[in-house]
Order: C-alpha cells, then structure tokens, then sequence
C-alpha cells in the first residue's frame, strides 16, 4: 500500500478515538449529568475542558515534533489519550471527569496535528486533497458508530464503557505507528518559546474559560469578566511578543499568507456554528422528543454517513469548479442544515429527520474537506509544522466557542419556560449558529478565484513566495 494511502489511515486511527469519543460523550451527557445529579448544561465543562485543553498545548505540538521526531510524539500522545479515556470511565463527579478530559486533551493536543504534519511532509502537493480524503474517511467511522453504539451501552450496559471502548483502538494505533510512521523531524532546530507558550497558553485558557461560563451563572459575573479581559490582554501581549523573536511558538505571520489567512478565518466562523451542533442536537432528541440515548444515536449517525459520501466527490468537485466556488456556493447550503434542527418538532417523522442529517453531513463534510486543504495550499515544507500548529489552534479555540454558544443561547432560551428544557427551548439556538456559520461566506468570498488551483490539480506547481523567502 503506497504511504499517500498508507500514513493517512494510522493518523486516521487517532482521529478516530477523537471523533468517537466526542461524539460519544455528547450523546451521554444526559445519562451522566443524571448520575452525576447536575444540570446537561453545567455537565458541558467536561467538553469545554477538553477542548480548552488542547487549545493550550496545541502550540506545543509543531515544535516538539520538530525537536524530538513525529513518531516519538505521536505514539506519547496516542498513549495519554488512552490514559484519559480510561480514567474518564472510572469517574464519579464533574471534577472528577474534567481532569480526565484534562488529560485526553494532553494527548489530543499532539496526536492529530503531528500526524496531519507527517501527512502534508511526506506527500505531494497535487496528492493532498486525496491523502486528506484517506485520512478523513476513517477517521469519520467514528461519528457513525459513535451515536447508534454509544446509545446502546448508555441505554443496555453503563456509560464508563463508552470511554474504554477507544482501549483497543489505540493499542492499535500504537502498534502501527511504530511500525509505519516516518520519523520526520524539523531542518533545523530552534529554541523552545517558552514565554511565548506561557502567554499563548495562559491568554487562551483564561479567554474560553470567560466564554464559557459567560451567562450560565456558574462564576460570579465580576470573575467571568476578569477571564475575559486578562485572557485578551495575555493574547495581545502574545502578539506584540511574536513580532520580537525569529521563532515564536505560534508563527503569525503566516496570517500574511491570502489562502491560509482566509481559510483559518472562515474555518473559524464556520466551526463556531458546527461546534454547537453535537451538544445542542441529542438534547433535543433525548430531552425534548423524549428519545433513548440509542434511539438518538441511530438518527445523529446519518450525518456522518453523508460526510463519507462527499469525501470521494470532493477532489473531483474542486477540480472542476476551483476552491473559491465550492466554497462560496457551499456555505449558504451546510449553514442552512447547521440551523434546520430548529424546525424539527416532537412530530416530524424520524425518516424525515435522518434523511435531511445525511444531506446536511454530505455538504458539511466538502467543507470541511476543501477548507482543510486549501489552508496549506500556499505553504511551503519547511513552514508546515508552524501551519498545522496555528491551524489547530484555531479549530479547537473556534469548537470550544461553538459548544460554548449553543450552551448560553440555550440558556437564555430556557429563562423564558422556568429553567426547564423543554423541546420549544431548542429553535432559538439553532438558528444562532446556522447564522454564525453562514458568516463564514465574508472570509471566502474573498479568495481570488484562482486560489489553491496546484492543490487541486488545476494547474502546475509553480514557486512560493512567503515573507520573502523561497519554498
């Protein structure tokens, strides 16, 4: 098996622990809040907390990958991932479960950026968007059987097993990687930015932490504010501490860049909007329409059967028609399945209901997939490990913002019924983040039409330019 389709599928085994995982926990969070006896909403910290977490260390990952080699770093992040898993699953509390969160996201900070670095290191440009593809595919088994299979050991076994399930999958993981994974490391070596990291990582913890308790009334509104403010001012002071040094820890000046800076703004946008769905939707499935854990896993999977769908229309659909298009003419249609659970009542007919998830996952998944690639279409080698860094920071910052949206505009729709979730509560923040996501329109309208056309297959490779030096 050539390494293109190769490498792209032992990565794949991290993802797929990641995206089974989250969207395992999102199904369970009524069970658990309920053993727990805590509120879903309050219970969202284990998701936040998570993301948060890899949203601080993620700066990390580009440059210990470099220093001490990709397959070392992504086997220890694969290793502290199952470690989290497994103590999840013996949890009994909130705090108890955001530690363990804590952990995962210590090892999802590293495992799926530096397997994405060995990918965009080892094929070639005019090949990314199909490795992409392999990568993603199985990656997405995860949000397929994640519902139906952790419904059934919600609703017929005990939920810790929802956690230890992914035990298998990374011994697998481990085993391949050892086997397969290319040891690649930086050019050249450079100084670790520990200022930088203790600025970037401190400013994001405290700004999300401010963002998502923000409205709920789980801190005192004076704190709250305090996050918000001391975490924005570590952030800017992490900008103007970035212009100071040759090698920061979150390169941003690859914000220079016209492909990469309006693909991670409209990534961001979009995700915002995306962020919120798998904690707003089984809520209303399970807490509004009065469906079993697995009854609602079995109509939330079809959104990921129509994620794999598009991944083999993808390459050829941006082939044809170019990334500016795509993605222009696709954000009004997957913002409109973002928001269209808004419309679903305790009468629609389930068929209906899983049949619109599919088409909505088939659109959001060629989003993803042409977002994904068009981000390192202008990037040369030697500066992918700061792009997929800055990259995936800005995806779990934007996921944390998502979960934390839907968490307040769900609570601001629960003040006018009591407090109480009710299925009449869920319209409102379902159209919040349909329109957040079609936001992401203002970013990529501004792509030049020819944009990411090597990556494509459009046209010939041809030389590089970035802040004056030659890739």
């Amino acid at each position: 098996m050539p390494d293109r389709i190769l490498v792209p599928l032992i990565v794949a085994c991290a993802l797929f622990m990641e995206n089974l995982d989250s969207t395992v926990i999102s199904t369970a969070l009524p069970t658990i809040a309920r053993d727990f006896g805590t509120s879903p909403i309050h219970l969202k910290l284990a998701l936040t907390t998570y993301l948060l977490t890899i949203a601080v260390f993620l700066p990390a990952s580009g440059w210990l990958a470099d220093r001490f080699g990709a397959r070392l770093i992504f086997r220890l992040a694969i290793v502290t991932f199952t470690l989290g898993s497994i103590l999840c699953g013996f949890s009994n509390s909130i705090g108890a479960i955001v530690f363990a969160r804590v952990v995962q996201g210590v090892g999802g900070a590293m495992m799926v950026p530096v397997g994405r670095l060995v990918i965009l290191r080892t094929v070639p440009k005019h090949e990314i968007v199909g490795a992409l593809a392999w990568l993603t595919v199985p990656a997405l088994i995860g949000p397929v059987i994640g519902p139906p299979v952790g419904g059934f050991i919600i609703t017929y076994v005990a939920w810790p097993w929802i956690f230890w399930i992914n035990i298998p999958v990374g011994i697998l993981g481990l085993i391949l990687a050892t086997l397969f994974i290319p040891d690649v490391r930086g050019e050249t070596r450079v100084g670790f930015d520990r200022l930088g990291f203790v600025l970037s990582g401190l400013g994001l913890a405290l700004f999300v932490t401010g963002t998502t308790t923000l409205g709920l009334g789980l801190l005192p509104l004076p704190l709250v504010l305090a996050f918000l403010v001391s975490g924005a001012a570590l952030i800017y002071a992490y900008i103007v501490h970035s212009q100071r040094i040759p090698n920061p820890i979150l390169d941003l000046t690859l914000l220079k860049v016209q492909t990469f800076r309006h693909s991670i703004v409209g990534a961001m946008l979009f995700r915002i909007g995306m962020g919120a769905t798998p904690f707003l939707l089984p809520l209303l499935l399970q807490i509004g329409f009065g469906m079993t854990p697995f009854q609602s896993g079995l109509i939330t999977f079809a959104a990921a059967i129509g994620a794999i769908a598009m991944k083999f229309v993808a390459p050829p659909a941006l082939r044809r028609f170019g990334f500016r298009n795509v993605l222009v003419w696709n954000t009004f249609i997957a913002a409109f399945f973002v928001g269209l659970p808004a419309a679903f009542t305790v009468t629609t007919p389930v068929a209906l209901m899983t049949g619109l998830l599919l088409i909505g996952g088939f659109f959001r998944s060629l989003q993803f997939t042409a977002i994904n690639a068009l981000t390192y279409a202008d990037i040369p080698s030697f500066r992918m490990s700061g792009a997929t860094t800055l990259t995936a920071v800005g995806q779990q910052l934007s996921l944390s913002l998502g979960v934390s949206a839907g968490a307040i505009t769900l609570e601001t729709a629960t003040r006018f019924t009591g407090g109480v979730l009710v299925a009449s509560d869920f319209w409102f923040p379902f159209l919040i983040v349909g329109a957040i996501s079609l936001t992401s329109l203002i970013a990529f309208n501004d792509l030049a039409h020819d944009a990411g056309d090597e990556m494509s297959g459009r046209r010939k490779a041809e030389p590089v330019t970035i802040g004056g030096e030659h890739g």
